[in-house]
């Protein structure tokens, strides 16, 4: 294992694992087996900005003309009635997240007709969460007004640095008094819940410019902070190699940067949830991280609990009890498959045991920073003696990534930055794959 590099654990198997055997066939079976009554999760992927920002490793593509979002909305409607009638009334939606690319490109108009879409072929709990991810330079007081329309109870808007020169450097120019007026408008608005994302690691920042952004981020009292380490993939995502590699913090800088930002938010009394959340006291996802009942996702750190997943739009990645399977990356052709009236799935991985079991350990590593061993013998009997075998070899190391302490295997407070890399030591498919990962700090 390379010392800096492991994969962000948003799944189990991880995503370079997903093959072709998993197709529309395998999904419409696994959706087919959701059990009545299931609590139900939707993510719909918008796959289009109308800017290109060089730092993003997601999957989307620049547009300055809405003549193409039109095209896709359309057939995004689509793939919603053709899961819809695959789920055919079972279970109950609890949780609905727009991300992207950019939702708040799309028009009210189209952000409307696809809710009305969605409440259509689904049917939604009363307290349904509903969060979307927000550019603020999208924004307009209509936008602002659709978003309420649809029941918005959590917005999340990405800042990454009120730097100029990183801005620059990023091509992502954003204005902390932009940024405060979406946020009190949101607020007018009643929307519960606002979320802020913030980077380190990235091109031309210094310990002094991280904090002064997580200052301003501090002024605005959000419910939640989220702090990414900048993931640089330029073999993955080829826009980043417009990033000046030589302007990045290396590795020391990179852990400082994200330790005194860190430190700051805590100061103003947000709880540390996991490796790169904050929230305040009253948030759920403080409730749940407090309650042992955190969670993570595609999404990263969440409260959502639901065992089903289902992904519109294309690249978007379903969770089912029996395996995960992504929709095809390629925008026309995700519409040529959903206009014909097919899944426009491509790949996935289906679950054995082994993964469940592993699955398990490695989120709550990621989570609690600590997992049982009699809760896991309790959860997969005599199976989980393999891996608590393997944390016993790791806690025996000269400086571990793992120390037992009574019925836990846990991350010393000091290794927490580097839970990644613990983690990667019960992923079996690790040490096989070719697959190139982030900093793992």
């Amino acid at each position: 294992m390379r010392p800096d590099t492991a994969p962000r654990y948003t799944s189990y198997p991880t995503a370079p694992h997903f093959h072709a055997g998993i197709d529309a066939g395998t999904v419409s079976s696994w959706i087919s087996a959701i059990p009545e009554g299931d609590r139900l999760s939707l993510y719909i992927h918008v796959p289009y900005c109308d800017r290109l920002c060089w730092f993003c490793a997601c999957h989307t593509k620049q547009t300055n003309r809405y003549d193409p979002v039109a095209s896709f909305v359309k057939s995004l409607i689509a793939e919603i009635a053709i899961a819809g009638k695959l789920v055919g009334g079972r279970g109950e939606v609890a949780a609905l997240h727009f991300g992207g690319g950019s939702p708040t490109l799309l028009s009210p108009e189209d952000l409307t007709a696809i809710m009305n879409t969605l409440r259509g072929e689904f049917r939604f709990s009363a307290d349904a969460a509903i969060s979307v991810e927000i550019d603020p330079n999208d924004i307009t007081e209509e936008k602002l007004d659709a978003l309420a329309s649809i029941g918005l109870t959590r917005a999340s808007l990405g800042i990454q640095d009120f730097d100029e020169r990183v801005q620059k450097a990023i091509n992502r120019d954003q204005s902390f008094e932009d940024t405060k007026a979406v946020v009190d408008g949101l607020r007018a608005r009643g929307v519960p819940s606002v979320n802020l994302d913030v980077l380190y690691g990235l091109p031309h920042q210094t310990l002094e410019s991280v904090e002064a952004t997580i200052r301003k981020v501090l002024s605005l009292r959000t419910d939640r902070i989220a702090l990414f380490g900048y993931a640089h993939v330029p073999w993955f995502k080829k826009h980043q190699k417009m990033i000046d590699e030589a302007a990045l913090p290396n590795s020391e800088q990179r852990l400082a940067q994200s330790l005194a930002a860190a430190s700051i938010i805590a100061e103003e009394g947000y709880d540390v949830i996991g490796l790169d959340h904050f929230a305040l006291p009253q948030d759920s996802l403080a409730v749940t991280a407090r309650n042992g009942t955190l969670r993570r996702n595609f999404q990263g750190y969440t409260d959502d609990d639901c065992e089903t997943l289902i992904g519109l739009g294309p690249s978007s990645i379903s969770r089912f009890r029996q395996g995960y399977a992504q929709n095809v990356p390629a925008t026309a052709e995700y519409q040529r498959r959903v206009d014909a009236g097919t899944l426009a799935v491509a790949r996935g991985v289906a679950f054995t045991d082994d993964d469940v079991m592993r699955g398990w350990v490695i989120e709550r590593l990621m989570c609690d920073f600590r997992f049982s061993a009699t809760e896991a013998l309790e959860k997969f009997g005599s199976a989980a003696r393999a891996v608590l075998a393997e944390a016993a070899l790791v806690a025996q190391e000269d400086d571990p990534l793992l120390v037992r302490d009574g019925d836990f295997y846990m991350v010393p407070q000091m290794q927490r930055p580097l839970v990644r890399l613990a983690a990667a030591r019960f992923d079996r498919y690790f040490s096989t794959g070719a697959a190139r990962h982030s900093a793992a700090v």
